[in-house]
C-alpha cells in the first residue's frame, strides 16, 4: 500500500528547502574563500588540489552511508531524514566558527575535513527528503528550489568576500579580519536554516510495509555497505550514463574553483598571491563578487529551468546549460576588463542552476522510493569520484603541462564541460508523467 502524497503549495516547498540555504552558504565559502586562505597560509599552487581532497573524500565516504542509514531510520518524534540534517548542521557550524582561527595550513585543511563531513551528512538526506515529500508532478519544483537556495546561499557567501573587507579592516591572527565575519555568519546560517525547515515541514511516516521491511532488516555496522553494494548492482542504466557526464562536469568545476581567484589576479590585476599579497586580496574580493553574480543568475534562472524541462525535456535543458557554462569558462581567463567577467560567468550561473537540480530529475523516476536515500548517495559518489581524480591528478597536470597557469586551468575546465554536454546527449531518461507546476491548488 502506497501513501498518496499531499500536494504542497509553492511556499511550503520553499520552506522545506530553506535548510539548503545554510548548507550552500558553507559550500560557497569553500568555493571562494578556502583556496585563497590556503594561499595566504603559504600553500604552493600545485599543493592546492590535494588540500581540497576533504570535500570529495568525505562525500564518497559519508553520503552513501548516511543515505543508506536514513532509508532505514524512523522515529515518530525525530523523523527519518531530520536527525541527519541536525547532526550535519551542528558539525558545519562548529567547523565554520573555528576555521578563521587556523594558524597553519594543516589546521585549515583538517577543519575543512570536519566541515565537509558535516555538509555531506546534511546534504544527502535533503535530496531524499524532496523525493519523499513530493509526488512526481512537484519533484521538479522541489529539486529546482534546491537550485534556487544553492544560488542564494552561495551568493551571500561570495558577496561577504566583497563587502566584509570594506567593513572589517586589518588582520586578526594570521588571516584578514573579514574572514572571521564571513565564517561566523556561515555558522549562524547553517544551524538556523536547517532548524527552520525541520520546524515547518513534517515528514511523511513510512507505510506499514516499509516499517515491516525496516524491522526485517535491522541496522548494524555492515548494513550501509551491504545496501550500497546491492544498490550499485541493481543500478539503472540512466545512472551509469549520468556517471559519464559527471566525470567531465565535476572535474571541470574543481579546476575553476581552485583557480578562479588566481586567474582574475593574473588577467585583470596583473599579479599573483606571492608578488603582491595586498593586490591579490583585492582580486579575491573581486572574484567573490563575480562568483556572487553567477549564483544570483543561478537562483534567478532555477525555476525558469522547470518550465524549459517540461517543454523541451530535462536532457536537452542540461545539454544547453553545459554548453553555455563551457563557453563562459573558455573565454574567462582571456578577459582583462574586470567588468566583462560578469557576462562571461553568466553562462556558468545558468549551468550551475541545472547541475543542482535537473540531473536528479532525470534519475528519480528510475529508482524505487524505498531506496531514495542510498541512490541519492550513489549519485553523490559519481560527483566526488571525479573530484578525487582531480585532486590527485591535477596538481601534476597543472605543474607539468599548464606551467602552473590558472588561466589555462579554467580554459581546460571549459573544454571538459563541452565534453560533459556531449555525454548528456547519450542519456536516455524515462519520461516522467504529471504536470510540472510552480504552485499547487491555485495558491501563491
Amino acid at each position: 500500500m502506497s501513501i498518496t502524497k499531499p500536494r504542497l503549495s509553492f511556499w511550503q516547498i520553499i520552506n522545506m528547502n530553506v535548510g539548503f540555504f545554510g548548507i550552500q552558504y558553507s559550500f560557497g565559502l569553500q568555493q571562494s574563500a578556502v583556496n585563497p586562505i590556503y594561499d595566504m597560509l603559504g600553500a604552493r599552487p600545485h599543493e592546492i588540489p590535494l588540500l581540497n581532497l576533504a570535500g570529495p573524500m568525505t562525500g564518497l565516504l559519508v553520503q552513501p552511508i548516511i543515505g543508506a542509514l536514513s532509508d532505514k531510520t524512523w522515529s515518530p518524534r525525530f523523523g527519518r531524514r531530520k536527525p541527519y540534517f541536525f547532526i550535519g548542521a551542528i558539525m558545519c557550524s562548529l567547523a565554520l566558527f573555528l576555521y578563521p582561527f587556523s594558524s597553519s595550513l594543516w589546521m585549515a585543511a583538517g577543519l575543512l575535513w570536519i566541515l565537509d563531513a558535516g555538509n555531506n551528512t546534511a546534504m544527502e538526506p535533503y535530496r531524499a527528503f524532496v523525493a519523499d515529500k513530493l509526488d512526481v508532478s512537484q519533484q521538479p519544483t522541489g529539486f529546482q528550489a534546491q537550485s534556487f537556495f544553492t544560488g542564494f546561499g552561495q551568493t551571500l557567501a561570495n558577496l561577504s568576500l566583497f563587502i566584509f573587507p570594506m567593513i572589517f579592516i586589518g588582520t586578526t591572527g594570521k588571516l584578514p579580519t573579514w574572514v572571521y565575519a564571513s565564517f561566523f555568519l556561515g555558522a549562524v546560517c547553517s544551524i538556523a536554516s536547517i532548524w527552520w525547515s525541520a520546524r515547518t515541514t513534517p515528514e511523511i511516516p513510512p507505510t506499514e510495509e516499509e516499517l515491516a521491511h525496516m524491522k526485517a532488516t535491522p541496522l548494524n555496522v555492515f548494513s550501509p555497505f551491504i545496501e550500497i553494494v546491492s544498490a550499485i548492482k541493481d543500478m539503472p542504466r540512466i545512472m551509469w550514463q549520468l556517471a559519464l557526464v559527471y566525470l567531465f562536469q565535476w572535474y571541470a568545476l574543481f579546476c575553476y574553483w581552485q583557480n578562479s581567484s588566481k586567474s582574475v589576479a593574473q588577467s585583470v590585476f596583473g599579479t599573483t598571491p606571492t608578488d603582491n599579497p595586498k593586490l591579490y586580496e583585492e582580486a579575491v574580493s573581486w572574484t567573490g563578487l563575480v562568483n556572487g553574480w553567477y549564483n544570483i543568475v543561478t537562483f534567478l534562472s532555477a525555476f525558469a529551468l522547470v518550465w524549459f524541462a517540461k517543454k523541451y525535456s530535462p536532457k536537452l535543458v542540461h545539454f544547453a546549460c553545459l554548453i553555455l557554462a563551457g563557453i563562459g569558462f573558455i573565454v574567462f581567463p582571456f578577459i582583462e576588463n574586470k567588468y566583462l567577467l560578469f557576462p562571461a560567468i553568466t553562462g556558468f550561473g545558468i549551468g550551475w542552476a541545472s547541475m543542482m537540480g535537473i540531473p536528479y530529475l532525470m534519475v528519480v523516476s528510475n529508482i524505487p522510493k524505498e531506496r531514495y536515500g542510498v541512490y541519492m548517495g550513489i549519485v553523490n559518489m559519481m560527483i566526488v569520484i571525479p573530484m578525487i581524480l582531480q585532486n590527485i591528478t591535477f596538481g601534476y597536470v597543472l605543474k607539468h603541462f599548464l606551467n602552473n597557469d590558472p588561466g589555462k586551468a579554467i580554459a581546460l575546465a571549459g573544454v571538459l564541460l563541452l565534453l560533459a554536454a556531449a555525454a548528456t546527449l547519450l542519456m536516455k531518461p524515462k519520461q516522467t508523467t504529471g504536470e510540472i507546476v510552480l504552485s499547487a491548488g491555485g495558491g501563491h
